[in-house]
């Protein structure tokens, strides 16, 4: 492994830190591969250029779509797989193999915005393989002198014990020893948090009781009051929560990414139209282009829509229908980007 150190270039580390630094606040898709009958991945990057996404979400290493996102100046979130926590939490050396495999050999044509260990683990029988899962990555990346690309993970809301009032954002109990290590290690480092974050299905679960215009950023008015700040949508009342969440383990300071986000247009009646889908989806991308939260009105979200495509093999329902475009690459409905 160690002959390998002199390839990766010193330039590669600091364009590493400096994509890092000059991108956030930014929007893209996630990828999922859950389909028999997606398009082959080089035309999938031809897809992303032509619309203008310039990060993209990926949930595990899959060789061939890495390769064919080299050079395309895409920005990327890797994921590994879920079930190689354990091992990545308890053997450095399997670790430095991942990185090996999966990272090196792209780290001087790819740009990484950032590796998640895994996907919505917390909460869960892997809670506490996270952190050190993180530590050992993040010295896997050092010994390989890619130390400037972030480590994180990606947690739900459900991660939140409390979540309202936004200011009352607070860690569940059973999590909270967990997350208090993972998000000191973020702060520490300067890395973000990745959280998923669905009002579709805050909504869906209480129709009666949340307005549609809170969820769709087309409320003109406040809709929550929390002390001196007002919130408009949900959205924005979701990351503060997180934010609030942070501050109450000591690292407000750490930078919150919505890893995922989205609307289904088919498979729930009424609540899954390409219309609502395209309402919320447009005006999340145009919100978070344009302005921060109530908490941190200078600080764009960066954030990532879920999906890419309508992916067949997912569980029946809305599941299968997040995507913006369809395995044909024809558009569901159309987005600006």
């Amino acid at each position: 492994m160690a002959s390998l150190l002199p390839s990766i270039s010193v330039m590669c580390v600091v364009m590493i830190y400096l994509s890092f630094l000059a991108d956030g606040g930014g929007i893209g898709v996630n990828y999922g591969l859950l389909g028999n009958n997606l398009p082959p991945p080089s035309y999938v990057v031809n897809l992303l250029k032509s619309r203008n996404i310039g990060r993209v979400r990926i949930f595990s290493p899959d060789l061939n779509v890495l390769d064919a996102l080299q050079n395309s100046g895409i920005q990327v979130i890797i994921g590994t797989f879920n079930q190689d926590i354990p091992s990545l939490a308890g053997d450095i050396n399997f670790a430095k193999a991942w990185v090996q495999s999966k990272i090196v050999p792209y780290a001087q044509t790819m740009r990484f915005r950032c590796i998640s260990i895994g996907n919505e683990v917390i909460p869960g029988d892997l809670t506490n393989s996270v952190f050190p899962a993180m530590q050992n990555m993040n010295a896997a990346l050092k010994y390989f002198n890619l130390g400037g690309i972030p480590v994180s993970t990606a947690v739900p809301l459900s991660s939140l014990g409390a979540s309202y009032p936004p200011s009352h954002g607070d860690f569940s109990g059973a999590v909270k020893p967990a997350m208090q290590q993972i998000a000191g290690f973020l702060a520490y480092n300067g890395f973000p948090l990745l959280v998923t974050a669905y009002p579709y299905f805050a909504y869906v679960n209480e129709p009666g009781s949340i307005p549609l215009p809170y969820v769709l950023f087309t409320s003109p008015d406040v809709v929550v009051r929390d002390g001196d700040l007002g919130y408009k949508n949900m959205f924005d009342a979701m990351v503060d929560a997180v934010y609030s969440a942070l501050e109450k383990v000591g690292a407000g300071g750490v930078e919150v990414v919505i890893c995922e986000t989205g609307w289904p247009s088919q498979g729930n009646g009424g609540f899954t139209t390409p219309q609502l889908a395209r309402t919320y989806n447009q005006n999340v991308l145009n919100h978070v282009r344009g302005s921060g939260t109530p908490k941190k009105p200078n600080k764009n979200v960066e954030t990532y829509v879920f999906a890419l495509f309508n992916e067949n093999q997912k569980d029946p329902g809305v599941e299968q229908h997040f995507g913006l475009f369809y395995p044909d690459m024809t558009e569901v409905y159309h987005i600006d980007f």
